[in-house]
């Protein structure tokens, strides 16, 4: 790739503030790697005194391995916050990897936190990751304990939570992946000669992905980049997708309000995509009022147009998409050409499922959750067991009170359960004997049922949805994420016949996802099965963005216009991820109701 006037600007910037707009394609690993080692051998920079940050352990690798083949220089430091952070800490405390603590030890001390408090949840798993995600908001923006209202639980039970898992890991000497951040920022803040000898030690500091950073690691970068502010910023405000973990394009934003007399300097040209592709991706993003505005051109002669397509249902959106990367493949090209990207991780589950019965290689970015694993499923399941055999305790015990029944635990104390026995336990209760005939009388009507049907009476006739809808509230939760997940298990269970093979199938799926995982490790010619977000530095030479449907992109979460501009560079991110190729597929009927297609696709299409 031959060398722009705007690369070699950047390049070249010797010292003060730099901010470098580099939008998808447009070389941003070109100009860190150069400009390091145009300082060392141009204008004779120590390379002890360089920094370069990265997000990932992966691309600080991939900084390091780039320079190391133009460059015998050594002494860069290439490493990511937390790396570089953490070795702050070491020399101020002595601190060793032992002083970490470890994901599981974190999820032990909150989970018996939680029981102690008595907290009912059927998704512990989940409740304890949201749980984590709030404990790193708090910690990373800094904000009072006192005037956080947390979303999880109860406030007075989420702050008690959180003092008491400090208290625990502290007593212990260990300090989690927040604390590196927070410890540091308050030893650089109260130590200035401590301050003063990381300024001397890193007197040129360059960032990568700079749109992803939060308020905490800025204020730490500000403070170890003065006072000469030698600091060179890389990223695209177009492409921060990471609010969900504190990042705020806003900080970019506001870069040149900080440092006044720092240069601004725009890659403008893109060396991924062909004309159409970006010219539809950037049609998009100008839909965002708060942005850096960008005359981003593409290098390449223009190609085929953007396929954006409407099918019926799902069914029709999996089958077309799988015909085409077959032919493509038919046709000598590898899988690996082809990406398939969702806004969301349970939403590769129907494409992964029919790509396993066409024997269709892929590979995974994000871990696939089995959404017959889930809780709901295992409640619906167990209804459809009792109904056929009406023995198991273990499976009574598990949806006597979903929906609520008054059932006591006590009252099934043998492995078999009898509707006599519990006739009997209840006989002075006249209400409770004709909660236990209904209950009697629905498993045998369940037990005629196709899987599909038999769903579908659970969910209304029984009221296992409206039991939903109380646990949701009951949680804060958002009971439409809830009411998803049913509605998808409830879809998978429609070519079957009886819930017999619906449970054949799903021990087939089980164990193809588990020799899938195993195989992971080999994923040339595999097709990318990815979500928009793990897609971000990815390129493909074909890309299909499914479900480009209201309440998916954008999601329905988004309400607020930070929200829905979020959602929009998600997908700015997801498109320009495509080299030669883009599909924009989008459905008209989704678990039998009717869906609207993406606002995003305004204006891509003549109505």
């Amino acid at each position: 790739m031959n060398t722009t006037e705007a690369q070699l600007r950047a390049i070249s910037h010797k010292t003060g503030p730099a901010m470098i707009l580099a939008g998808p394609g447009s070389g941003k690993t070109l100009v860190i790697t150069n400009r390091t080692r145009y300082l060392i051998e141009e204008y004779g920079v120590s390379p002890r005194d360089i920094l370069v940050i990265t997000f990932t352990k992966a691309a600080a690798a991939e900084m390091r391995e780039r320079f190391s083949r133009m460059s015998d220089a050594r002494g860069v430091t290439f490493g990511t916050f937390h790396a570089v952070f953490f070795g702050i800490l070491k020399h101020a405390y002595h601190y060793t990897a032992a002083n970490i603590l470890r994901e599981e030890q974190k999820y032990r001390i909150l989970a018996e936190l939680t029981r102690e408090h008595r907290i009912a949840m059927e998704d512990e798993k989940q409740f304890l990751s949201d749980l984590i995600a709030e404990i790193s908001t708090v910690k990373n923006e800094r904000i009072d304990l006192n005037h956080y209202y947390s979303s999880v639980c109860p406030e007075d039970v989420f702050r008690e939570i959180f003092r008491k898992y400090e208290a625990a890991h502290r007593e212990q000497g260990l300090i989690d992946f927040d604390d590196m951040l927070t410890c540091s920022y308050e030893l650089l803040k109260e130590r200035p000669d401590i301050r003063a000898g990381w300024q001397r030690r890193f007197r040129y500091i360059l960032v990568d992905e700079f749109q992803d950073i939060n308020a905490l690691q800025y204020e730490i970068v500000r403070m170890l980049a003065a006072p000469e502010d030698n600091l060179f910023i890389v990223g695209d405000d177009d492409q921060s997708i990471y609010r969900f973990r504190g990042a705020k394009p806003e900080i970019m934003l506001n870069f040149p309000k900080d440092y006044p007399k720092a240069e601004v300097i725009e890659l403008d040209c893109n060396f991924r995509c062909t004309p159409s592709i970006l010219n539809s991706a950037l049609y998009v993003i100008e839909g965002n009022a708060h942005r850096f505005a960008k005359k981003l051109h593409a290098v390449r002669p223009d190609g085929l147009p953007v396929d954006i397509r409407e099918f019926r249902d799902q069914e029709h959106e999996i089958l077309y998409l799988i015909r085409c990367i077959r032919n493509g493949m038919e046709q000598g090209r590898s899988g690996s050409d082809f990406a398939v990207l969702f806004r969301t991780n349970q939403a590769a589950r129907p494409f992964a499922e029919r790509m396993l019965e066409f024997n269709l290689p892929f590979s995974m970015r994000d871990a696939l959750p089995n959404i017959y694993e889930h809780w709901i499923a295992r409640d619906l399941f167990a209804y459809l067991h009792l109904a056929l055999v009406q023995t198991d305790r273990k499976e009574f015990l598990q949806v006597m009170n979903r929906p609520k029944r008054y059932f006591a635990r006590d009252c099934v104390d043998e492995p078999v359960v009898s509707f006599d026995a519990l006739r009997a336990y209840y006989a002075e209760r006249d209400w409770m004997l004709d909660r236990i005939d209904r209950l009697e009388a629905d498993l045998k009507i369940l037990r005629g049922m196709k899987p599909y049907a038999a769903v579908n009476y659970i969910r209304f006739g029984i009221g296992y949805e409206n039991f939903l809808r109380e646990y949701a509230e009951y949680r804060k939760m958002n009971a439409e994420e809830l009411i998803d997940i049913l509605d998808e298990i409830q879809d998978g269970a429609k070519p079957f016949q009886t819930a017999k093979e619906w449970f054949a199938h799903i021990r087939e799926y089980k164990k193809a996802l588990e020799e899938k995982g195993k195989q992971e490790e080999d994923a040339s010619g595999a097709v990318t099965l990815a979500t928009l977000h793990s897609s971000k530095g990815l390129e493909f030479e074909e890309v299909f963005l499914a479900d480009v449907n209201e309440g998916i992109i954008p999601y329905k979460k988004a309400v607020l216009e930070t929200d829905l501009a979020e959602e929009r560079r998600l997908f700015y991110v997801g498109m320009t991820r495509a080299k030669n190729r883009l599909h924009l597929f989008y459905v008209r009927e989704r678990y039998g109701n009717r869906v609207e297609r993406s606002e995003f696709l305004d204006g891509l299409i003549a109505d």
